[in-house]
């Protein structure tokens, strides 16, 4: 049955260049889009610029431009930049469009008038008073009020980790001029977001979402949902509010509305041409309450509270239809720590592109990515390895050793596998097929990992059964000709279906192996089928090359010496932009007697299941080397579904006291890393740790 899907990625924000960590997404969200449409699907792809804030307006300021000339240059480097990386966007638009005004206005009006969600409050502010303007928390700057660090943000300090509000810090100080902030008081206005707590209560528990993000949802629904300020006073660059003079959207206001504008004017210039419904009616058929079309957010685990929260409750009480689901993805870190301009780690989209082919990136995130929140490593070591081992080492390897033959000793035909030569052909070219179900499964479903796995093992396949029947040794015996010609075209078969699982993800070398086999692009039901006797391939040339060290070091070295600071945005989690982990204060100071004290063991999570009654717990069973496992019961259920940690390892505090609790006996305490954003994470299976061995 053929699909409606429309289908998003967060908006980069329009004041800094795309870098790796933000390319996680659109990889990850084009290579489902891609597989969608593979199948014959109707998809939608759109996205946009988020060009709205202080931020944009600072920045135009200090280059001496408009905003309106600033974002027009950003979004040709970010366009520029997606082409470059194979990211097809059925519409690449810009916040700052009549599409997105007149939505977000139409949105803001039903919100006031027919849902009563919208009230206005006094509330007082630091204004700078050279710039006329209110200062957002992170632009002011002033003396910690607990630890008296100096040169800390108006929201947090760095140094001790502790949130207060602008107005509590010591001698601030405009982060803009310099000047002497005064407090000044002005009416905002808010989305009464606690009075629909009742809907999200639901709506984030009805299968929106993974059942990670569900549960931090539902722990924040419990805490009690706090009224949104939707407004921001003049100068600011934005959307002014209807019948409020001076008053502006807050940039996260109007910035997912900004999905339903790319994707009005897509359906404007597609209702264009003839015979096509109106824009309006496809518009309504997406994003009408009551749509029976899908619709998919892929955004970063950092807004999930925007996109889980507000925005469903945005739509819902505005008249339209909320997401399907909402899949979020964790962050990217480079060898294994954040990307660091120091390092050379922190990596543009477009000095990859000098020095490396962009399907390499895809083809690694792809070999990473699967659906969970959890955060991915770009290891540039494994990273090179893996792409010369997998694409150059087996699957190109397998046109290379066939294409050569086909050209060279049979004009280039086919030849359909044939019984009588005893070469087992069916066996082979039926597996291959039939697999395209089990991995469509698992594209469908964001396992990209588990779908390359199965993709190189079928490679391994093909070119064992390559090496066991000799290609070049049946080249060398005239009465072996046909049997020569069999196995080269199987091989060429074998190939055509790898390139077919992997299109994607290689989208562009999957056009290049088309044109090479002379076929028109492939689809997912072309799996079914075989290259037929008499098909002429065109001569094989390079498809790929092998990654050399110095290419990545080049790439490092750029990076660490070109990299300029920009004013950067520094409102709380912005899309994919802040790949910065909040790290908490040090603890106090004790003594190594006291450290000493501690037992702290390997555990290998042996079973976990969830505990009838119990809101935040899972009961873990661990072995830690004993004879007998250990219960313990783990407030970790809002980031792990049970079957996710089975075989999985964890920290165990082996020494202390069991307690008795209402489910049982808790036998010891599990350690997880856990920060500022949602998020607690245990250790992956390792083979250097054993259960048993003792943390020192």
């Amino acid at each position: 049955m053929k699909r409606k899907i429309l289908v998003t990625s967060a908006l980069p924000y329009a004041n800094g260049s795309i870098h790796l960590g933000h390319l996680v997404e659109y990889i990850q969200t084009d290579i489902w889009v891609r597989f969608q449409k593979m199948q014959g699907h109707e998809c939608h792809y759109v996205c946009a610029d988020d060009t709205h804030g202080t931020p944009i307006m600072l920045r135009a300021q200090a280059e001496g431009i408009t905003p309106e000339a600033l974002i027009e240059r950003v979004w040709h480097e970010h366009k520029a930049d997606f082409d470059g990386f194979h990211v097809e966007f059925d519409n690449y638009y810009s916040t700052n469009s009549d599409e997105n005004r007149e939505l977000a206005q139409d949105i803001y009006r039903k919100l006031r008038d027919e849902a009563k969600l919208i009230e206005t409050k006094t509330i007082e502010q630091f204004y700078d008073p050279e710039k006329e303007m209110f200062l957002p928390d992170r632009f002011i700057k002033g003396e910690c009020p607990k630890c008296h660090a100096l040169d800390q943000y108006g929201d947090s300090c760095e140094a001790c980790g502790a949130t207060y509000s602008p107005t509590d810090l010591i001698n601030p100080v405009s982060a803009i001029s310099g000047a002497t902030p005064v407090r000044k008081e002005s009416e905002h206005y808010f989305f009464t977001l606690g009075a629909c707590a009742d809907f999200l209560k639901e709506w984030t528990n009805a299968g929106h979402l993974q059942p990670e993000a569900a549960n931090k949802m539902q722990e924040w629904i419990a805490s009690g949902l706090q009224n949104w300020d939707i407004s921001r006073d003049a100068p600011y660059f934005g959307f002014e509010i209807p019948d409020a003079p001076g008053k502006y959207f807050y940039v996260w206001l109007d910035a997912p509305v900004g999905y339903m504008a790319s994707f009005k004017n897509l359906v404007k210039q597609r209702s264009a041409v003839s015979g096509q419904p109106s824009a309006e009616a496809l518009f309504d058929e997406f994003w009408k309450e009551g749509s029976k079309t899908e619709l998919y957010h892929f955004i970063g685990k950092d807004i999930l509270y925007f996109h889980a929260l507000f925005w469903p409750a945005m739509l819902k009480f505005s008249g339209h239809r909320t997401p399907t689901r909402v899949f979020a993805h964790g962050f990217l870190t480079v060898n294994g720590q954040k990307m660091s301009k120091s390092r050379g780690t922190f990596i543009t989209a477009a000095s990859y592109r000098k020095h490396l082919n962009p399907e390499y990136l895809r083809y690694y995130f792809a070999a990473k990515l699967n659906s969970s929140i959890e955060d991915i490593d770009l290891s540039l070591e494994d990273f090179a390895a893996r792409v010369n081992s997998d694409l150059i080492g087996k699957y190109v390897n397998i046109a290379s050793r066939c294409a050569g033959f086909i050209s060279k000793r049979f004009a280039g035909k086919i030849v359909l596998p044939q019984q009588a030569l005893n070469l087992e052909p069916d066996l082979l070219t039926t597996d291959f097929m039939a697999k395209a179900s089990m991995i469509g499964a698992l594209y469908e479903s964001r396992e990209y990992g588990k779908a390359i796995r199965e993709v190189m093992a079928l490679t391994d396949q093909a070119n064992q059964w390559i090496d066991d029947r000799k290609p070049w040794e049946l080249a060398k015996l005239d009465e072996k000709e046909e049997s020569l010609h069999t196995v080269c075209s199987i091989g060429i078969n074998l190939f055509r279906l790898l390139t077919l699982y992997l299109k994607p993800v290689l989208p562009k070398l999957a056009a290049d192996v088309e044109s090479f086999l002379n076929i028109p692009p492939l689809q997912w039901a072309d799996a079914a089928t075989l290259l037929p006797t008499g098909h002429i391939i065109n001569p094989y040339q390079h498809l790929m090359t092998r990654i050399d060290p110095k290419q990545v070091e080049s790439m490092i070295e750029e990076n660490k010496a070109t990299l300029a600071p920009q004013i950067e945005q520094h409102s709380p989690a912005r899309h994919a932009e802040k790949q910065q982990h909040e790290i908490q204060p040090i603890a106090e100071t004790i003594s190594i007697d006291d450290f000493m004290k501690i037992d702290l063991r390997i555990a290998r999570i042996v079973n976990a299941e969830h505990i009838e009654g119990a809101e935040k717990l899972l009961k873990l069973t661990l072995d830690i080397g004993e004879e007998k496992t250990r219960n313990v019961f783990a407030g970790i259920k809002s980031a792990y579904e049970p079957s996710m940690l089975v075989g999985r390892y964890t920290v165990m505090v082996a020494n202390l006291a069991p307690r008795k609790m209402k489910f049982g006996l808790s036998e010891g305490m599990v350690l997880a890393a856990s920060g500022s954003e949602p998020g607690l994470y245990i250790l992956s299976p390792d083979e250097g740790a054993k259960p048993g061995m003792r943390v020192k």
